[in-house]
Order: structure tokens, then C-alpha cells, then sequence
């Protein structure tokens, strides 16, 4: 298995399972399946409402003997109603509590945005906090100090712009060590990518699949399907794979960990195996040609009467 290192050795895995979407009664079957098999990577969310049956899962893994909790990397993340410093760390507290563990490997900003507290989802302009009432850079610190306090080993952000970015390098010594975004052929981020690796950011790509799961009306009308996707089904036969196991195999072989979420059995393992595909030159070239910036997390679940999804992306 192919990993990302962090300056102080830690090794994260390059695949792992993504949890959003997975509903209760689901998804600790499927964290049981994944492990069972070889994964040693499960991304977690507070907003996925599923971290404490995850956390029973966790449990009965460890009771059982086979594996040890420091054979895992588990990351979870802050949901924006936890922005104000004083929230933090008992957010996080939350979430350890949940999932049945005295640390994480790794916990993320999961938004550039800030709710008041409570709020899960907005529907109106007052539900958000300004930038002054939350500002990044102090919920940035009482991230660091939930390091110090050996809560969790690394500290990263999610769905960080290239400003975003900008913006927080310029207010601290100490940067994210990742910043998970969607990321997959028909988004390759390709500026984003370069800009991380220039500055020792790990990246992680979610919904690499095309998120097909989501709800209805999170869908674009006729919005383009990677797995049917006819070049990713060439490249697919040619090396006797299925096309997700191309989609996951070209984000690792670009250095970046990827989430497969599923709680099929099959597929489970079936994403795993990936590992084994060996892409050629001309298979990356072809999915390049596949790059149309185009979004299937568009963030419009966020979006007000005087608030847009592309303030986030810092898209116009």
C-alpha cells in the first residue's frame, strides 16, 4: 500500500473508506468489512451522523485482538457550527467520545465557513458567522492547541481554496499538513495540486467515483457519469478492471490519498485491489483530456439569500 508521510514519520494510507453517506445500521458493518480486508485508513465526519456507530465497530475490532489502534489512521473533521475557539476542542471531545478513541490521526477544518452554534445546515443569511465574529486563523489555533494536547497527531483543512490557503499560510508558522477537496478526472485541480505539493500540503480526494449516492437534489440535471464514463471503461478493459478501480488508482499515482466510500462488500474489497492496476502513460494522458472543472459537491446545500457556493471555491 502506497502512503503519504508527515514530517514527523507518520505514515497515512493512501486508500481508505469514506464514511459520508453511509447510513446507520450500514456503516459499521461496512468499517468492519473494510478492516477485515486491508484497509487501515477510514475517514470520518461529525456532520455524517455516523461517527458513534462507527465507533462501536471500532470497539469490537479492537476487543477481537486482530488489530491494534495504532494500526489505523482515522480522520474525522469540525463542522462549521464549531468555529469560535472556545468550540473546538469540545467539538473534537465530541467526536472522540463518539467513535470510542483517545486520539485522532487526523482532524480537519471541514469548511471555510462558520454557522452559529447548533446550526447544521443554514437556511437564512443570519444562521452564518462573518469572518470577524470566527475568524479562521482562531479556529486554526485552537486546532493546534488540540495537537499540543495530544488529541490528535496532525491537524489539516478541508475544501481550502488556493486563497483560502494563502490567506491562513500568511497568519501562521505552523500550515495544514492537508487539505481534502474533491478531486477526480473531471476535477483535476491541477493549480491546487501543485500549490500543495510546493507547500508540503497533503492532498486527499473525495467523491473520486462521481458521489453517484447523493440525493436527488444535490444532482446536476444530466450531470456526467464518471463510471460510465467511455474512456475510463476502455482503460478499464484493457487492464481487466472496473472503472473505479481506475478512478482510485490515477488519484494515488498523482501522490494524493483518495476515500472510496462504499458499503458493499464487494466493492469494498474490490477498491482496494486497486492497488494492483498499473496505469500506463497513454491511459494518463487520455484521462487528462477528461478535465471540465466540473463539480459534483457544489456546495450548494450552504448557499442564502447573501451567501453563494462560489464565494467557497472562490469561483466567479
Amino acid at each position: 500500500m502506497k502512503v503519504l508521510k508527515f514530517k514527523n514519520g507518520d505514515e497515512m494510507p493512501a486508500i481508505g473508506l469514506g464514511t459520508w453517506k453511509s447510513d446507520k445500521g450500514e456503516v459499521g458493518k461496512a468499517v468492519k468489512i473494510a478492516i477485515n480486508n486491508g484497509y487501515r485508513h477510514i475517514d470520518c465526519a461529525a456532520i455524517y451522523g455516523n461517527e458513534a456507530e462507527i465507533g462501536e465497530a471500532l470497539s469490537e475490532i479492537f476487543k477481537e485482538g486482530k488489530v491494534k489502534r495504532e494500526d489505523l489512521w482515522i480522520t474525522s473533521k469540525l463542522w462549521n457550527d464549531a468555529h469560535k475557539k472556545e468550540d473546538v476542542i469540545p467539538a473534537l471531545k465530541i467526536t472522540l467520545k463518539d467513535l470510542q478513541l483517545d486520539y485522532l490521526d487526523l482532524y480537519l477544518i471541514h469548511w471555510p465557513v462558520a454557522f452559529k452554534p447548533g446550526i447544521g445546515f443554514p437556511e437564512k443569511d443570519e444562521q452564518f458567522l462573518s469572518l470577524e465574529e470566527a475568524p479562521i486563523i482562531e479556529t486554526w489555533n485552537s486546532m493546534l492547541e488540540a495537537k499540543k494536547l495530544g488529541l490528535t497527531k496532525h491537524v489539516g483543512v478541508s475544501n481550502f481554496s488556493i486563497p483560502n490557503l494563502k490567506k491562513l499560510i500568511q497568519e501562521t508558522e505552523i500550515i495544514p499538513e492537508m487539505n481534502q477537496v474533491e478531486l477526480h478526472p473531471y476535477l483535476q485541480q491541477n493549480e491546487l495540486l501543485e500549490f500543495c505539493k510546493k507547500h508540503s500540503i497533503h492532498l486527499t480526494a473525495y467523491s473520486p467515483l462521481g458521489s453517484g449516492d447523493r440525493t436527488d437534489a444535490m444532482k446536476a440535471p444530466d450531470e456526467p457519469s464518471l463510471l460510465e464514463n467511455k474512456v475510463i471503461k476502455e482503460i478499464a478493459k484493457k487492464h481487466s478492471a472496473t472503472p473505479g478501480q481506475v478512478l482510485i488508482k490515477w488519484s494515488v499515482l498523482r501522490g494524493t490519498a483518495v476515500i472510496p466510500k462504499s458499503v458493499n462488500e464487494s466493492r469494498i474489497i474490490e477498491n482496494l485491489k486497486s492497488i494492483a492496476i498499473n496505469l500506463d502513460e497513454e491511459d494518463l494522458k487520455k484521462i487528462t483530456n477528461l478535465n471540465e472543472h466540473f463539480r459534483y459537491v457544489t456546495g450548494e446545500f450552504f448557499v442564502t439569500e447573501g451567501n453563494s457556493y462560489e464565494n467557497i471555491y472562490d469561483e466567479k
